[in-house]
C-alpha cells in the first residue's frame, strides 16, 4: 500500500479509467475557495502617493544679465582666430556695439519667451553692481514666493574667481567690478534658478554651495545666541530650493569652434532643435543624408508648437525623448522636482540633457545643481538621430518639389516597443522605458486609441504600475481626455480611471472640480458601449461596473462629490441597474448607493422618493454573498443618517431594520458582520430607545433564573428559548489568529475544559466578558475606552433566553414586540455567533448601549444594587455545582487550586504537546481575578485605583460605536480593480505552481482509488489487523478519515485532533471554539479531492469550516454559521427514553448530523429539529427546508446526488426518503417504519440502483429498495449498538457496542472479525465504543472508545 511519499516518485500508471477519474476531479466544484474565504476582508495598504506635486511652482520673473562689452575681449581669455562669435544667433560685429547688445538682449528674451511667454522679463545689459542689485531685489519683491530666473552671460568679462565672484562693469566701462555670489544669493532669495554661460562656470556652482552652507551655520548660531546681529533680522531664505545650470566645469573653457555659436550653452537651453540639427549636420554621419546643408536647415517648414509640421514634430519627438531619458535615469523624487514642478524648469532641464550631449563632444561638461547622472550615452539618443535623419532626408524634395511631409514612424515604433514589453513580460523587471512616450502619444489623435489601450494594459499589472504612470505625469492628460466626446475612447478611459481610483482615491476631488463625474454618469446611463480593443467578455456590464465603481469613489466621504452626483441623477441610474445579471455590477451599484446617502440627507430623501430601500430588499436574497453584503451596507447607511427624524423616516427605518433582521442566520459571516454594522447605525440613531430596552433586559436577566445545562441535574428538562446558548468562548480562536499560540497564551490546556469552575476560581481566559476579569486578561473590545465588557457572554446568553418569557411589555414607551426589542434580540443572537469576528462586533454594540444605559439612565440604582456589579459567573460543566446567581453573596475565595480539579479527572494524555502547558493562574499564582478587584467594583471603573467619575462623557460616545465598527468590505471590494483583471488566474495557468500541485493531488487520488479498488474487489475476509493505536487527548466522539491522504480527524467534545495513521504521529490539535455545554456531533471533509477543509457541526446547530490543519501552519476558521436555528431542546434528553442501550444521557440527543455532496456543493443538515435543511455552499444560503413530518430527531443523513434523494434515519425508528426536486409537501416519497428503535445509521448506496441500508440500536440491519415499501433483506447483529458504519466500496459494515467489542460483517451478514482487545500492552480490553468510521476507499476501520484510545484496523497484510 503506497502513500503520498511514494506517489511522488512513482510513474503514472496505465491510462483509460484513470484518466477519466482525473477528469472527474477537475470537474468537481470547490467549496469555500473564493477570495472572501482566503483573504482578510480589508482594503489594501494605501501606497504613499508621491506623484501629486504638493508645491507646483511658476517661474514668474526672469533677469537677463548680459556682460558682453562688444568689441573688447576680456584679459584672461585668449581667443582663437577664427573664433565662435554668434550670440543668440547674431554676429555682434555685424552692427554697432550698442545696437548689437540690444538686439542680442531682445533675441535672448524671445528665445526664453518660447518656453515661458507669461513671465516678466527684465534685461540688464553690461550692468554695474547696483543695477544688478536693483534688478534682482525688484524681481524678488514682485515674485513673492514664486521662482525667479537669473541668466548670466559673462562672455565679455573675466572668468569667475575662486572667491566666489562674477564680474560686471563700473559706470564708465573702465573697470571690471567683482560681484559676490553671496550678495547675489541675498538679493535673489529663494526659490530661484541660475543659468551661468561663461568659462569656468563650475566655480560659481561650488561657491554658491559654500555660501549657502555658511548661511545655514550663521542662522544656527543666531538661533542659540540672541545677542548675535542676525538674531534680530528677518530670516534670510534657505538656498536649498535653488537650481543652477552652468556651461562647464570649474577648470574648463567654453568651446571656440567657429562653426558653433559663442553661447553654445544658451543655444542648447533655449533653441534646442536649431542647435541639434546644426550639430547633426556637422557630424560625419550627416554625409549619409544627401543634399542637406546648414542653409537648408534654416528653411525647415513649420512652427515649433504645431505638431503636424516637420519642425513641430521634431520638437515633439525631442520632448518625448528627453523626458524619457530623464525618467529612466533620474531618481523619482528628483524627476518630479525638476521635470514636473515648473514648466520652464522642466524645459530647461530637458534641453540641458541636449547641452550635455553636444558640449561633451567638444570636451566641455555642463554642470547642474542638483547634479544629474550622465545621460549623453543613453540609447534613446539613437532614436533621436534616426528621427532627425528621416526628417532631413525628406527636406530637399519638400522644399524644391513641394511634396507632402510624411510623419515620423517614431511614436508608432515606440508604442510597439511598449507592447512588446507588455506581452513578453515577467513579474519582476524594470519598468518600461517608453512610459513617458506613451504619455506624449496621448496628445496625438492618430495614435490615441492604441496608446490608451496599451496604457490600460500596463495599469492592469497592479498598483505599482498605476503609481509609476502617475509619477510620469499621466493624470492631467487622462483628466483632459474626459472632455472628449469620442465614444470609442469610453471603455478605455473608464478602465484607466477605475485603475487610478482603485489605487489613489484622492483623485475624487480633481474629477468633481473638472466635471469629470459627468462623463461616468453618462457611461452608466448609456446602454450603448462600443467594443473595446481587447475585452470581449460581457463588455457593457464590465464597463458599467467600472463606471459605478468610479462614481462610488467620487461620493465616498466627500460631500461635494455627493452633491454633484445627486444632481447628476446618480440614484435613479443606480436603481435601474440593481437587477443586472452581472453580480459585480449589482454589488457596486449597492455600494455606490450606500455611499451617496451616507451622512448626506438630501440623497437619502431622494432615495425615499424613489423607494430605493424597497428596491434594495431584493438584493438581500441575492445568490452572491458579496452582493447581499453590499445591499446590507447600503441599507445600513440609509438608516444611519444623523439628520433629524420625522415620523415618516422613523417608520422607514423600522421597516428597513426588520428586513435586515431576516439575515440573522445568513450563511456568510461577511454578510452577518455587515449586518451588525448596519444595525449599529440604527442603535446609534435611536440610542435612548435602545437604552430603555437594554435596562429592561438587564433587570429581567437579574430577576429571572434560567437553568443552564451546567447546573441542571437533568439535561432533559432544559428549555432554552433560542438556539446556540453562548457561554464565554475563547476570543483567541479568531478566523485569522494564530490558534496554537493563542490557546497557549490563554492556558487552554485540554484538562482545563472539564474543570469545575466555581465563581471565584475560573480562568479569565474563558470569559473575556466577565466583569471581574483583570484588565490584562480581558478582551480589548469593551466599553468606550477599551476597558471591560459590561455584559458578559453569559449575561447576554441569559438575556436571549429570558426575553421570551419576560414581561417586557410592561415597559413604558416600548411595547413588548417593538422594533427596538426585536433588534436587541437580533444583536443578542449575533453576539453568540459561531464566527468570532461577528460576535465581537455584536458584543461591542451591546456593551456600548449597556454602558450608556447604566451611565445615563439610572446610575444611582445600578451602583447601589450589588447585583450587576458582580461578575456573571463562569459556567461550570459538572452537574451538581450551584451557580451563584447575580445578587447572591460571593463565595469565599478558593484557598487552593484543588477546587479547580474535576471530580472525574481526565487521565493525562500520553504525549501531551509541549505547546499546551498545564493551567496555572495568570496573576502570580492567584486565581486570575477576585483578588485584583474589590467585589463591588463599579461597572465602568477603569481599574482598581480609579473611581467611577473617570467614565467617558456620554457625549463623545455616539461616535464610539460608529467609528469603531467597520468591516472594510467596500475597501476590500475595491481591491478587485487595483489587481490585474486581464491576467489569466494562476489556477488556469497550466505551468503555475498551483496547477502543478493540483495535478499531483489528482494523480494521487486516482492512484488511491485504483489501488484500493483492487483490494476491495478481491473481497475482504478479515479486518482485524491493528495498524494504528494512540491515546487521544479527549474521548473520541466523531472520527473521519481523509479520503486520499494518511490523515484522520478525531473530534472530542470541543476540539479536534489530527493523526497520521501511517506514521503513528499526532499532527495537530486545536479547539473548535464551540460553547462549553455543546459538543461536536458531526464532521466532514470538504474538497477532500483537492485543498481539503474540515467541517465541524455542533449540537447547537453551528457549523464551522477550518483550513490549514494537520500541516505546519496554524488552523484558521474559514467560515462559520448557524446551520440549524431553533435546535429543539426537548430532544436533548430524548435518547435515554428511546433505548436502554444507549449511554447518551450525558450527551443529549442526536445533536446535528450533516451530509456533504461535493458534486453539487450542497450540504444537508438536520438533527434535533423537524426539518432537513439544505445549504448551497457556493451561495452560502439556505436553499430548502424539507419538513421531516416526524416528531423526533433526525439521527443520520445520507444523500445521492444522481437521484436527488435524501435518506434520513430518525429517533423514532423510522427511515424517511425525500426527493429534493419536489415541493415541501410532496417531497417525502417513502417512509419505512420497520425499526422499533433509534436509527443509528441510514445509508444510501451511490450506484444507480443502490439500496438503502439502515440499522437501529437493536442491531437489526435492513435493506430497502427505494421504490418498494418493504425491506428486501434483514440481518440481525449485536444489540446495544452505539456506533455503526458502512464501507461505501467493500460491502462491509462494522458495529461498535457499549459492551466493549466491535463486530465486522460482510453484506451476507456473516461476521468476518470480532475485535475485543487491543494488540500489545498486555491485550487490554477495548473500552465502550464511542464512534467508528470506515475509510472511503481503503479497507480501514477507525474506532474511538470511551477510554480515550483511538485505533485503526485493516484487512490482512497479504491483501495490502
Amino acid at each position: 500500500m503506497k502513500m503520498d511519499s511514494d506517489l511522488l516518485l512513482s510513474p503514472a500508471v496505465g491510462l483509460g479509467e484513470e484518466e477519466e477519474a482525473d477528469m472527474n476531479d477537475w470537474k468537481l466544484p470547490l467549496a469555500f475557495m473564493k477570495k472572501r474565504h482566503s483573504e482578510k476582508i480589508e482594503g489594501s495598504k494605501a501606497l504613499a502617493q508621491s506623484w501629486r506635486m504638493k508645491d507646483r511652482m511658476k517661474t514668474v520673473s526672469v533677469a537677463l544679465v548680459l556682460c558682453l562689452n562688444v568689441g573688447v575681449d576680456p584679459p584672461d581669455v585668449v581667443k582663437t582666430s577664427p573664433c565662435a562669435r554668434l550670440e543668440c544667433w547674431i554676429d555682434p560685429l555685424s552692427m554697432s556695439p550698442q545696437k548689437a547688445l540690444e538686439t542680442i538682449g531682445a533675441n535672448l528674451q524671445k528665445q526664453y519667451e518660447n518656453w515661458q511667454p507669461r513671465a516678466r522679463y527684465k534685461q540688464s545689459l553690461d550692468p554695474t553692481v547696483d543695477e544688478v542689485k536693483k534688478l534682482c531685489t525688484s524681481l524678488r519683491r514682485n515674485a513673492k514666493e514664486e521662482r525667479v530666473l537669473f541668466h548670466y552671460n559673462g562672455h565679455g568679462v573675466p572668468r569667475p574667481t575662486v572667491n566666489g565672484e562674477i564680474w560686471v562693469f563700473n559706470k564708465n566701462y573702465t573697470q571690471y567690478i567683482p560681484l559676490s555670489i553671496y550678495d547675489l544669493q541675498t538679493w535673489m532669495g529663494s526659490p530661484s534658478i541660475f543659468v551661468y554661460d561663461c568659462s569656468n562656470a563650475g566655480i560659481i556652482v561650488k561657491s554658491f554651495k559654500q555660501f549657502a552652507l555658511q548661511r545655514e551655520q550663521e542662522l544656527e548660531v543666531a538661533a542659540i545666541n540672541s545677542s548675535h546681529p542676525l538674531a534680530q533680522m528677518p530670516l534670510p531664505p534657505s538656498m536649498k530650493n535653488c537650481i543652477q545650470l552652468a556651461a562647464c566645469e570649474a577648470s574648463e573653457l567654453l568651446p571656440m569652434n567657429p562653426d558653433l555659436p559663442a553661447d553654445l550653452f544658451t543655444s542648447c537651453l533655449t533653441t534646442p532643435i536649431k542647435i541639434a540639427l546644426r550639430w547633426f549636420c556637422m557630424q560625419k554621419s550627416a554625409k549619409l543624408v544627401p543634399g542637406v546643408t546648414l542653409d537648408l536647415i534654416e528653411k525647415i517648414p513649420g512652427r515649433l508648437n504645431d505638431r503636424r509640421t516637420p519642425l513641430g514634430e521634431l520638437n515633439w519627438i525631442f520632448t518625448a525623448i528627453t523626458d524619457t531619458i530623464a525618467w529612466n535615469v533620474l531618481p523619482r523624487d528628483l524627476f518630479q522636482k525638476l521635470f514636473r514642478q515648473d514648466l520652464l524648469v522642466a524645459s530647461l532641464f530637458r534641453n540641458f540633457l541636449l547641452a550635455e550631449r553636444i558640449m561633451r563632444s567638444y570636451n566641455c561638461t555642463p554642470v547642474s545643481s542638483p547634479r544629474l547622472p550622465p545621460t549623453y550615452m543613453h540609447a534613446m539618443w539613437q532614436a533621436w538621430d534616426l528621427a532627425v535623419d528621416i526628417c532631413l532626408s525628406q527636406l530637399p524634395t519638400i522644399i524644391e518639389e513641394g511634396t507632402a511631409f510624411r510623419p515620423s514612424p517614431f511614436f508608432a515604433e515606440q508604442l510597439t516597443a511598449f507592447e512588446v514589453w507588455l506581452t513578453m513580460g515577467v513579474e519582476n523587471r524594470n519598468p518600461p522605458e517608453q512610459l513617458p512616450i506613451v504619455l506624449q502619444v496621448l496628445l496625438s489623435q492618430v495614435h490615441r486609441l492604441r496608446a490608451l489601450d496599451l496604457l490600460g494594459q500596463f495599469l492592469d499589472l497592479g498598483p505599482w504600475a498605476v503609481s509609476l504612470a502617475l509619477s510620469v505625469g499621466i493624470f492631467p492628460y487622462v483628466l483632459k481626455l474626459l472632455q472628449s466626446s469620442a465614444r470609442e475612447l469610453r471603455p478605455l478611459l473608464v478602465f484607466i480611471w477605475a485603475k487610478i481610483l482603485a489605487v489613489d482615491s484622492s483623485c475624487q476631488a480633481d474629477l468633481v472640480k473638472d466635471n469629470g463625474h459627468k462623463y461616468f454618469l453618462s457611461v452608466l446611463a448609456d446602454s450603448y458601449m462600443p467594443m473595446s480593443v481587447r475585452h470581449e467578455y460581457n463588455i457593457k456590464a464590465e464597463h458599467r461596473t467600472m463606471a459605478v465603481f468610479i462614481l462610488a469613489v467620487i461620493v465616498n466621504s466627500y460631500n461635494t462629490g455627493q452633491e454633484a452626483c445627486l444632481q447628476g441623477n446618480l440614484i435613479a441610474n443606480c436603481l435601474e441597474q440593481l437587477s443586472d445579471p452581472h453580480p459585480l455590477l449589482r454589488q457596486w451599484v449597492a455600494i455606490c448607493l450606500g455611499r451617496i446617502w451616507q451622512n448626506f440627507d438630501p440623497a437619502r430623501w431622494c432615495g425615499v422618493r424613489d423607494s430605493a430601500h424597497e428596491k434594495l430588499y431584493t438584493l438581500l436574497s441575492d445568490p452572491i454573498p458579496e452582493v447581499r453584503c453590499a445591499a446590507v451596507f447600503a441599507l445600513g447607511t440609509f438608516v444611519g443618517n444623523s439628520a433629524e427624524r420625522t415620523d415618516h423616516s422613523t417608520t422607514i427605518d423600522h421597516n428597513v431594520a426588520m428586513m435586515l433582521a431576516q439575515l440573522i442566520n445568513d450563511g456568510s459571516p461577511v454578510v452577518r458582520k455587515e449586518l451588525v454594522v448596519a444595525l449599529s447605525h440604527l442603535v446609534v440613531q435611536y440610542e435612548s430607545n435602545f437604552c430603555t430596552v437594554a435596562l429592561q433586559f438587564i433587570e429581567e436577566e437579574k430577576n429571572y433564573t434560567v437553568s443552564s445545562p451546567a447546573n441542571s441535574a437533568e439535561p432533559g428538562n432544559l428549555t432554552p428559548v433560542r438556539d446556540s446558548p453562548a457561554i464565554p468562548r475563547l476570543r483567541s480562536v479568531n478566523s485569522y489568529t494564530n490558534i496554537r499560540a493563542a490557546t497557549t497564551a490563554r492556558n487552554l490546556n485540554k484538562s482545563l475544559q472539564n474543570l469545575n469552575l466555581n465563581e471565584e476560581g475560573g480562568p479569565a481566559a474563558f470569559s473575556p466578558g466577565n466583569l471581574s476579569t483583570s484588565s490584562s486578561a480581558s478582551s480589548t473590545l469593551g466599553s468606550p475606552d477599551n476597558d471591560e465588557y459590561i455584559l458578559s457572554f453569559e449575561t447576554i446568553d441569559k438575556m436571549r433566553r429570558v426575553s421570551s418569557y419576560s414581561s417586557l411589555n410592561s415597559l413604558i414607551g416600548v411595547s413588548f414586540n417593538s422594533v427596538y426589542t426585536q433588534i436587541w434580540r437580533v444583536l443578542l443572537h449575533l453576539a453568540a455567533d459561531p464566527f468570532p469576528e461577528v460576535s465581537d462586533l455584536a458584543m461591542k454594540v451591546l456593551n456600548s448601549i449597556a454602558y450608556k444605559a447604566t451611565m445615563n439612565a439610572r446610575p444611582q440604582r445600578i451602583l447601589d444594587s450589588g447585583s450587576l456589579t458582580q461578575s456573571a459567573p463562569a459556567s461550570p460543566t459538572s452537574k451538581g455545582t450551584h451557580i451563584h446567581q447575580a445578587g447572591g453573596s460571593p463565595p469565599m475565595p478558593s484557598t487552593s487550586s484543588s477546587s479547580l480539579t474535576n471530580e472525574v479527572p481526565k487521565p493525562p494524555a500520553r504525549d501531551q504537546p509541549a505547546s499546551r502547558p498545564p493551567y496555572t493562574p495568570t496573576l502570580g499564582g492567584q486565581a486570575p481575578h477576585s483578588h485584583q478587584f474589590p467585589r463591588t467594583r463599579k461597572m465602568f471603573d477603569k481599574g482598581p485605583e480609579q473611581g467611577a467619575e473617570d467614565g467617558d462623557e456620554p457625549g463623545g460616545h455616539r461616535n464610539y460605536i460608529s467609528a469603531a465598527l467597520q468591516t472594510g468590505l467596500c475597501d476590500w471590494s475595491a481591491k478587485y480593480f487595483a489587481q490585474p483583471v486581464m491576467k489569466i488566474p494562476e489556477e488556469h495557468d497550466v505551468e503555475s505552481q498551483v496547477r502543478m500541485e493540483r495535478q499531483w493531488r489528482f494523480l494521487r487520488n486516482t492512484r488511491v482509488r485504483k489501488q484500493s479498488r483492487s483490494i476491495t474487489q478481491k473481497g475482504v475476509s478479515r479486518l482485524d489487523d491493528q495498524i494504528f493505536i494512540n491515546r487521544n487527548p479527549g474521548v473520541p466522539s466523531v472520527v473521519k478519515f481523509h479520503p486520499f491522504n494518511t490523515c484522520i480527524a478525531v473530534a472530542d467534545k470541543d476540539s479536534i485532533c489530527f493523526w497520521d495513521w501511517e506514521k503513528g504521529e499526532r499532527l495537530d490539535y486545536f479547539y473548535n471554539g464551540n460553547p462549553r455545554y455543546t459538543r461536536i456531533t458531526s464532521m466532514d471533509y470538504l474538497n477532500g479531492h483537492d485543498c481539503s477543509l474540515l467541517l465541524t457541526a455542533t449540537d447547537d446547530g453551528a457549523l464551522r469550516i477550518w483550513k490549514n490543519f494537520a500541516d505546519q501552519k496554524n488552523p484558521e476558521m474559514v467560515s462559520a454559521w448557524q446551520g440549524l436555528s431553533d435546535m429543539l431542546p426537548t430532544t436533548r434528553g430524548l435518547a435515554r427514553r428511546v433505548s436502554i442501550y444507549l449511554d447518551r444521557s450525558k450527551q443529549g440527543g442526536a445533536g446535528m448530523v450533516v451530509d456533504w455532496e461535493q458534486e453539487t456543493g450542497l450540504l444537508m443538515t438536520s438533527g434535533d429539529v423537524r426539518v432537513v435543511r439544505i445549504w448551497d455552499i457556493d451561495r452560502e444560503m439556505k436553499v430548502q427546508d424539507i419538513p421531516t413530518g416526524a416528531d423526533s430527531c433526525v439521527t443520520s443523513l445520507s444523500c445521492d446526488s444522481q437521484r436527488s434523494l435524501i435518506v434520513a434515519g430518525l429517533g423514532d425508528g423510522s427511515v424517511r426518503v425525500f426527493d429534493r426536486r419536489m415541493g415541501p409537501n410532496e417531497c417525502r416519497v417513502m417512509t419505512y417504519r420497520e425499526h422499533g428503535a433509534w436509527v443509528v445509521k441510514a445509508h444510501i448506496q451511490k450506484e444507480t440502483d443502490g439500496h438503502i441500508i439502515s440499522v437501529s440500536v437493536n442491531g437489526d440491519v435492513r435493506f430497502f429498495e427505494p421504490r418498494t415499501p418493504d425491506s428486501i433483506n434483514v440481518l440481525q447483529t449485536v444489540k446495544g449498538l452505539t456506533a455503526l458504519d458502512i464501507h461505501p466500496q467493500a460491502n462491509l459494515f462494522a458495529c461498535g457496542s457499549m459492551n466493549q467489542f466491535i463486530a465486522v460483517y460482510n453484506s451476507n451478514g456473516d461476521v468476518i472479525s470480532n475485535i475485543k482487545y487491543y494488540d500489545g500492552f498486555m491485550g487490554q480490553r477495548i473500552g465502550a465504543i464511542s464512534c467508528l468510521a470506515f475509510h472511503p476507499h481503503w479497507p480501514h476501520l477507525a474506532v474511538g472508545s470511551n477510554d480515550y484510545y483511538m485505533s485503526i484496523y485493516s484487512a490482512e497484510k497479504r491483501l495490502r
